[in-house]
């Protein structure tokens, strides 16, 4: 199982790609700090991000999706974000590395869960506000630009995805993907 991240700033129009992903038959793995977000609303805290525990349960929930998904053991794998979003997150907060992120970073670095090439989606001019997300466009930027550093700081390569209609970004990545994948597949022996 080859192992793509797709990260970038919020809504830059990661999911509807997964989604589109998804439906063309690929495994992913959804992002995480959305549904943290949500569940800690649907308790009344309305702004869970102000918590330093709000990094340690998106990490936690990043690594249980990873695990849950990893039975499958051939193809092709997108992860909208990974832990290393999350310590940009983190960053952009100005939360330190909690004991919970600092071991899944670990985690995955030691067992290279992911693929060293990672898909940055670019903003795409304009930013449209949900209750998960309130952030202004200049603010997008900024954490854009961290999370480029995060992971290129993180031994990563960033594949840049230009704004564009979702069916052309998905194509790209999909063609991208699949390049890597048959290029770092281990080959056959000869029988």
């Amino acid at each position: 199982m080859k192992r793509f991240i797709l990260t970038g700033a919020p809504g830059s129009g990661k999911t509807a790609i997964i989604r589109r992903l998804e439906l063309e038959g690929f495994s992913v793995v959804e992002e995480a700090a959305t549904d943290v977000i949500a569940t800690a609303q649907l308790r009344g805290i309305a702004e869970p991000w102000k918590d330093q525990s709000f990094i340690d349960e998106i990490a936690m929930l990043q690594h249980d999706r990873q695990l849950s998904a990893s039975h499958e053991q051939v193809g092709i794998q997108f992860h909208d974000r990974s832990a290393i979003c999350t310590l940009a997150l983190a960053t952009y907060l100005g939360f330190s590395i909690s004991t919970a992120l600092a071991s899944e970073l670990e985690r995955i670095r030691n067992e290279a869960v992911f693929v060293k090439q990672v898909f940055l989606i670019r903003n795409l001019g304009f930013i449209t506000n949900t209750e998960a997300r309130r952030i202004s466009f200049e603010e997008t930027l900024r954490f854009e630009k961290i999370h480029e550093e995060t992971y290129r700081t993180h031994g990563f390569d960033l594949i840049e995805i230009a704004p564009g209609p979702v069916e052309e970004r998905v194509t790209r990545i999909n063609s991208l993907a699949s390049m890597q994948h048959d290029r770092i597949a281990p080959s056959k022996p000869y029988l």
